[in-house]
């Protein structure tokens, strides 16, 4: 298969996915190097296309089902699989995380976590890899974009979060 064609292939197993594809799977479907597949996601993203990387690979964005929140919220690093769980356990996925860098600017981390076992392989990396998490760069303040179910669900994500005193006011 030449370049050109495992690019048209890539994107339409992407578009095809139900979740997250890392590189290491995509590059075992096409029989390349992990490298290979980093470098085409890259000309396909310069091409047009808005593939996201997430800690557990690539998506393509889809029309989100539901009611979309931001949350405000501040508690220390080790405090980070807790929140996660509050906002998950109520059924909701969370998208993302997000703090304003006073030189960068805002700074967008892509999450997609929506179970336990997604926050539990998200905490496990970052510390598997030494990783401090964005919400260092501003003392805990962050933000993170939750995709609920429903009004009610979101209700529930707001009252967890203030019942850990998480919520930043």
């Amino acid at each position: 298969m030449d370049s050109e064609s495992r690019r048209r292939a890539l994107a339409e197993e992407l578009k095809q996915a139900e979740g997250p594809v890392s590189a290491a799977a995509l590059a075992r479907r096409f029989s390349v190097s992990r490298q290979i597949i980093v470098g085409d996601v890259a000309l396909l993203r310069a091409g047009g296309l808005d593939i996201t990387a997430t800690p557990r690979g690539y998506v393509l964005p889809r029309p989100p089902a539901g009611v979309t929140c931001t949350f405000a919220c501040r508690h220390r690093g080790e405090q980070m699989e807790e929140e996660l769980n509050a906002m998950v356990d109520q059924g909701c996925t969370v998208l993302d995380v997000i703090v304003e860098h006073p030189i960068y600017g805002q700074l967008t981390g892509p999450l997609r976590l929506s179970s336990r076992y997604d926050v539990a392989q998200f905490v496990a990396r970052c510390w598997q890899e030494e990783a401090a998490p964005l919400s260092q760069l501003t003392e805990g303040v962050h933000l993170h974009t939750v995709l609920c179910p429903s009004q009610e669900a979101a209700a529930r994500v707001r009252q967890s979060l203030e019942q850990l005193g998480f919520l930043y006011q």
